[in-house]
């Protein structure tokens, strides 16, 4: 159907329907509505264009080709991020054993017993499955004679485990030794009490110990 015939049917449809109005679509009079502010459509479901009709007019639901469609906007890029920083090592404990002096050395003696051997070779195995970065060694004596005697004591026994570790393929890089004397006992004061005997040497047998403490980076 030609634009002309549908304007001079749309007029004459104006006049014989009283129920349409073109004032009842007041925002576009470019086609007609009926009361309700519906279009208008014929048998072939086109919308009835008025004499006012211009392509300005066009609805997407009347005339969909001649609307304009909005093209998408872009979506805005965005900024790349960078990697966010890896976290610092943290050096963690992971393994701290203490050994009594008395397995591992003769009383008053630094030089390592057989049996103080074999105990640090199941030491040495278990240090070969862990990711460590430090091997500290500390040495402890009990309070039976003078600070300086025990001091020295506690410092000969922490090298000759030191020396020993090394000796069995740990980095001497790695280990650090060094003796506290009776500094750090493990008995508490009131327990052990009376002159040198083997009574109180056993009963100090706590004091008298090696410490091996292991830290690692995760």
């Amino acid at each position: 159907m030609t634009a002309t015939k549908k304007l001079i049917i749309a007029s004459i449809a104006a006049a014989l329907l009283p129920s349409m109005a073109l004032a009842a679509n007041p925002t576009n009079y470019g086609y007609l509505v009926d009361t309700n502010g519906k279009v208008v459509k014929d048998n072939y479901g086109e919308c009835w264009r008025t004499g006012y009709w211009t392509p300005a007019m066009a609805t997407a639901e009347c005339d969909p080709n001649l609307v304009k469609k909005e093209e998408p906007k872009p979506e805005p890029a965005m900024a790349a991020q960078e990697p966010a920083p890896a976290p610092a090592p943290v050096p963690v404990t992971v393994q701290k054993v203490s050994l009594s002096a008395d397995a591992l050395f003769d009383f008053n003696k630094a030089t390592l017993k057989p049996k103080g051997k074999t105990t640090l070779d199941d030491f040495v195995r278990d240090l070969e499955s862990a990711q460590y970065d430090e091997v500290h060694v500390v040495g402890h004596a009990d309070r039976i004679g003078s600070h300086a005697y025990n001091q020295k004591l506690s410092v000969r026994r922490a090298d000759s485990v030191k020396d020993y570790l090394v000796s069995k393929g740990v980095p001497a890089d790695k280990i650090t030794a060094k003796g506290v004397g009776e500094t750090e006992p493990v008995t508490k004061p009131g327990e052990c009490v009376g002159r040198k005997s083997p009574k109180l040497i056993a009963c100090l047998q706590p004091d008298r110990r090696v410490d091996i403490e292991v830290t690692a980076t995760k």
